[in-house]
């Protein structure tokens, strides 16, 4: 039985090794990834469109963040890159972190988008001058180095250090170069909805004592009028963070910045309004073109490599570089 199955398949590849060859080479050429990503011009995101509010003031504009596309690099869409102007092609291994899960890095782009809103929200309501009031700040742990000896995790919130609670990320950083050089410093953290006990041994670079793990500042805060951002989940990472300012902040007043303009734009903000680089300006403002937007706002570090792309591909939109919320709002109510 088993000789006569096996004739007749060995028959039948046989006549048919050609097509079977064939759908080999396609499904390697279509599905087989190489180490590469191509970055191209992406799209817009109108993000008054995902703002609730109770009492929320309408535009007659719009504010959009741009965002950059990116793809995976198999065969075809490589070969592409080599002729699609601003196809861009990149190595895998420059846009990764080592030792890093897959999960750690959905993670960390996860904490950064919540940043980035966080800081948008009362950054908006401290310019329109409306109530917010911070309750309490937690310190989220976004990065280990290869450096460090810890368990520490990514998301990670820290409650104490040594048994000693800190305000700022520079009170903890100044008690962590306090200590010496192989210190091992204890760590209470709340992961999930446990409380667990860690520790890290304290290294030096250059003079500096380092534990090798990078924090950002979580707020609870408490404002009115309450508002939501809605967003996918898909989305991460903080550079939407200047125009979801913007969108809060027009939604809260009554005069309406954007004067019937399409206006598109990208750049992080902290708590205090100063607008910060991104990377994939070139993308983000091609994509911006596309939409056809009034106006594109860059962070100033970004102006001179936007102002060049929009030289190059003779961009007909008005390019203004900002560095910091207040500075944006007076450009748009000019």
């Amino acid at each position: 039985m088993f000789t006569k199955v096996y004739e007749k398949l060995k028959k039948t590849i046989k006549e048919n090794y050609k097509f079977l060859l064939s759908i080999i080479f396609l499904f390697v050429f279509f599905f087989y990834e190489l180490p590469f990503v191509i970055y191209r011009p992406g799209g817009t995101i109108d993000v008054q469109d995902r703002i609730v509010m109770e009492e929320k003031h309408e535009s007659s504009g719009s504010l959009s963040m741009a965002y950059v596309s990116m793809m995976k690099g198999n065969i075809p869409f490589v070969l592409l890159s080599f002729i699609v102007p601003n196809w861009d092609l990149v190595s895998s291994s420059s846009i990764t972190l080592e030792n890093e899960s897959v999960d750690d890095t959905i993670e960390r782009d996860r904490l950064y988008l919540e940043e980035g809103l966080d800081n948008a929200i009362i950054s908006a309501y401290q310019e329109a001058n409306k109530e917010i009031k911070i309750e309490k700040i937690n310190h989220v742990i976004t990065y280990i180095t290869d450096e460090a000896d810890s368990d520490l995790k990514v998301g990670d919130v820290i409650l104490n250090v040594n048994g000693k609670s800190f305000s700022t990320l520079e009170e903890l950083q100044n008690y962590i170069n306090s200590l010496d050089k192989e210190d091992e410093v204890s760590f209470l953290v709340q992961r999930g909805d446990k409380e667990k006990t860690c520790h890290a041994k304290i290294y030096e670079i250059d003079g500096v004592q380092k534990i090798g793990i990078s924090i950002i500042n979580k707020f609870v805060y408490e404002e009115h009028p309450e508002v939501t951002i809605e967003t996918k989940a898909s989305e991460s990472g903080s550079s939407g963070g200047l125009m979801t300012a913007l969108s809060v902040y027009n939604a809260l007043v009554s005069d309406d910045i954007t004067r019937g303009r399409k206006i598109v734009g990208t750049g992080t903000i902290d708590v205090l309004g100063n607008v910060g680089e991104i990377g994939g300006v070139k993308y983000k403002l091609l994509g911006a073109e596309k939409a056809k937007a009034d106006i594109f706002l860059c962070p100033k570090e970004n102006y001179e490599e936007a102002l060049e792309v929009k030289e190059k591909n003779h961009l007909d939109l008005e390019l203004v570089a900002v560095g910091s919320l207040k500075e944006a709002i007076a450009f748009l109510e000019k």
